[in-house]
């Protein structure tokens, strides 16, 4: 049966259209279980109306033409209990009716099983025989797990089929179709689509010998370095309309074409004979392979960045020529893998949204979109861009929503919601310089958190009150060996010199399990609960000491640093942590530094640590609760899964309450708490952490202004009683529903909502 089943699925997915799918997939039914006929009825549209779309052995003028109503007869029976049915004699049944256009008045038996895809049914899977009798267990399995396996197919074809008719030409008034794709940066944009130039691609690089290792060593110097001069122009070009903040992508852009590891791995591959393309591919992969095994989406974007500084050294090795473009206004830029530089090249004054088929919100690409204001969709995978060259569409950054075939009162209604916005970001740039403080007189501290030049440069343009989370893994995980002491001194100097005399958390080594080092290789069952954060590195000490030193050297003469520890478990691991924080402090006093102890927090991310959190306290100076894991672990969800990450849900009030009882065991003995994560760009989750007691929140830089305006907005009295409230519901929805009203009574209505219910998909 498998082979069979793996042979269809594979048949089905290759099929031209869904006509062809389906007509496989009915044929091939019948003919494995010698049935008398074999037919599949889809939902077309949503509408819950199931249209028989193939069969093989009831009429097949009837094709298209038989539609029945939500829950009508048998197959609707079987879409609405989404479950089997399996009758000896059909027409005996009461829900049986008799459809004689369908010529089904010859059959007895009849079994049914639901075709569904994350729980939504695409339609009902029949198998019918004349001969009165029931279909036996063996029958039943096999004829589900067809059902189970097609889903996935038919889902796939269904929306390459929606893609093709979305590229040929439409009615004067179309019907409104969409994608969805990943939300990058948001807002709305009204534009024409400019399909970006395609770069070179790597992996059209056939392997060659080196015929002169010195010529592909020149080749390749001379193309890292035009590649460094160019980004430079672009920085240069972009002064006077991009702010310093933007720019500094490209001074990052530069410094990893020029690093020493990509150098080397290149250099590398042409000294074992292999010429400069081929060698250049090679490492550019190595490279990305290493960042795209790790399930931090923020190191995961990095892969995208290598790729494209990887494209740009190619096309100068084979000296291709970038040719210059006119940008009409109101661009809409449309890419499959549309890099920072790409984006640059469009007069930002032209620029209105960006599209691609790749990417992520942790991608530079995102980055830059969110500094510029300029809404971003990406994940588009599968859209043939360069056919759409020209066609209005609407980029919806807040749901994530491509619009190919906006209707007139689709456009006017995303035109007043861009009036809107215009609106509200003129009133939300006067909190800039204005605290953080409740409408009852109490302030809090917010942070941004950062990992790489662009997103310091950001945070210090953002009126942040420090840096409350800076991820230190990154330096480690982009290199072929461990950092020196040096080296990590000088970038940790460089991040609390920025903010200085601001606070500057930086957070210790978190790698292991998933995030593997390539000088430290692991594999492991389960790495989101094995070796991983501190137990990585206690277990080695001689890493850990290293950068706890270069961290308190980098700390000299600025006492801004915070340490704090992330993956915490357990008291041992702190006592420990804390034991070799105080030896590398002993070591460099001995040596002659000059040191103040800096504050010293712990990372609440486990279930196991909101338990302990009162003994945590008693050894540290805050708590810093991280969301994004503490939910995944309590509710016991992988995010990162599509199959199950509908199911992960910051607003339950599972996750309030843990943070409720972490700041309360933090709070009797006088120790501060902050949250970070996703969860503090919620404008709805912000006020039940206000509710909550927390003391201080670290965000991005691009949604400080909304949670400022959302803390100006709300009382504490009045969100420790809406936190309270929602403590007593039952899941997220319910604290949601519950929240919106009261966004919708303070005037922040628009946050996450949009356009009106009418037009929402």
């Amino acid at each position: 049966m498998l082979d069979t089943l793996r042979r269809l699925v594979e048949e089905m997915s290759g099929a031209a259209d869904l006509d062809e799918a389906l007509e496989l997939l009915v044929c091939r039914v019948r003919d494995v279980m010698e049935i008398d006929a074999c037919s599949i009825y889809l939902d077309v549209g949503g509408s819950g109306d199931l249209v028989l779309m193939a069969t093989d052995g009831l009429n097949p003028e009837r094709v298209g033409k038989v539609r029945l109503h939500a829950n009508e007869g048998l197959v609707g029976l079987v879409a609405k209990r989404k479950e089997p049915i399996n009758l000896q004699n059909l027409s005996a049944h009461p829900q049986y009716r008799y459809s004689p256009e369908k010529g089904e008045e010859e059959f007895n038996a009849f079994l049914g099983v639901p075709i569904v895809h994350f729980r939504s049914v695409l339609g009902v899977l029949v198998a019918q025989q004349r001969m009165n009798r029931e279909f036996n267990d063996k029958e039943v399995d096999f004829l589900v797990t067809i059902g189970a396996q097609a889903a996935g197919a038919i889902n796939s074809v269904v929306a390459k089929e929606n893609i093709r008719s979305l590229v040929d030409e439409v009615e004067e008034e179309p019907k409104t179709t969409f994608i969805r794709g990943v939300k990058s940066s948001p807002g709305i944009a009204i534009g024409n689509i400019v399909a970006a130039t395609n770069l070179e691609s790597l992996q059209s690089v056939p392997t060659r010998h080196a015929q002169d290792i010195k010529a592909e060593e020149t080749a390749f110097f001379r193309a890292v370095e035009t590649v460094r001069l160019e980004l430079q122009r672009v920085n240069r070009d972009t002064e006077s309309s991009y702010p310093a903040e933007v720019r500094s992508i490209f001074d990052a852009y530069a410094q990893l074409s020029t690093s020493d590891s990509l150098v080397s791995s290149v250099l590398a591959g042409i000294h074992e004979g292999i010429w400069a393309p081929a060698a250049l591919r090679d490492a550019i992969e190595r490279h990305a392979g290493i960042f795209e095994k790790i399930s931090d989406p923020y190191l995961r974007a990095r892969a995208q960045d290598i790729r494209d500084i990887g494209r740009r050294i190619l096309m100068h090795l084979r000296k291709g020529v970038s040719t210059a473009r006119q940008y009409p206004d109101y661009t809409v830029l449309a890419g499959d893998d549309l890099s920072i530089t790409d984006i640059a090249e469009v007069p930002v004054e032209k620029l209105a949204g960006i599209v691609s088929a790749e990417g992520s919100s942790m991608s530079h690409t995102a980055i830059l979109a969110r500094a510029l204001g300029i809404p971003a969709v990406m994940g588009l995978r599968e859209l043939p861009f360069g056919r759409f060259e020209g066609r209005t569409v609407v980029v919806d950054g807040h749901e994530g929503l491509l619009h190919l075939r906006p209707s007139s009162s689709l456009l006017k209604e995303y035109r007043r919601l861009v009036e809107e916005n215009r609106l509200t970001a003129t009133k939300l740039s006067k909190l800039r310089g204005l605290p953080a403080e409740t409408s009852d007189g109490d302030r809090l501290p917010i942070y941004v958190k950062a990992g790489l030049l662009a997103d310091l440069a950001t945070a210090q343009q953002s009126g942040a009150d420090g840096i409350g989370l800076y991820r230190t893994e990154f330096e480690f995980i982009g290199r072929e060996s461990f950092p020196s002491e040096q080296e990590q001194f000088k970038i940790y100097r460089k991040v609390l010199k920025s903010f200085y005399p601001r606070p500057v958390c930086l957070r210790t080594l978190d790698v292991g399990g998933d995030k593997i080092l390539p000088y430290l290789p692991t594999q492991e069952a389960n790495p989101f609960l094995g070796w991983r954060g501190i137990r990585f590195a206690l277990d080695h000490p001689e890493i850990f000491m290293t950068q706890l030193r270069a961290m308190l050297r980098a700390n000299q003469g600025l006492n801004n640093l915070q340490v704090m520890f992330p993956m915490i478990s357990t008291v041992e691991e702190l006592d420990e942590g804390l034991g070799l924080l105080e030896r590398a402090r002993a070591e460099l006093l001995e040596e002659g530094c000059e040191l103040t102890r800096p504050s010293i927090g712990v990372m609440i991310e486990v279930p196991s640590a909101v338990y302990q959190a009162g003994l945590l306290a008693e050894r540290v100076e805050f708590l810093s609760v991280g969301t994004n894991d503490l939910t995944q672990y309590l509710l016991a969800v992988d995010r990162g899964n599509r199959r199950v990450s509908g199911l992960y849900d910051s607003l339950n009030p599972v996750v309030i309450k843990a943070v409720q009882d972490v700041v309360e065991s933090a709070h009797r003995l006088g120790k501060l708490v902050s949250v970070c994560g996703e969860i503090t760009a919620n404008p709805a989750a912000v006020i039940l952490l206000l509710g909550a007691g927390v003391d201080s929140l670290t965000t991005t830089a691009s949604t400080l202004p909304h949670v400022k305006q959302v803390i100006r907005s709300v009382s504490r009295v009045e969100a420790r009683r809406l936190t309270d409230k929602a403590l007593g519901l039952p899941n997220g929805t319910a604290v949601r529903n519950l929240l919106e009203k009261v966004l919708e009574r303070l005037g922040l209505e628009t946050f996450g909502k949009g356009i009106s219910p009418e037009f929402r998909i």
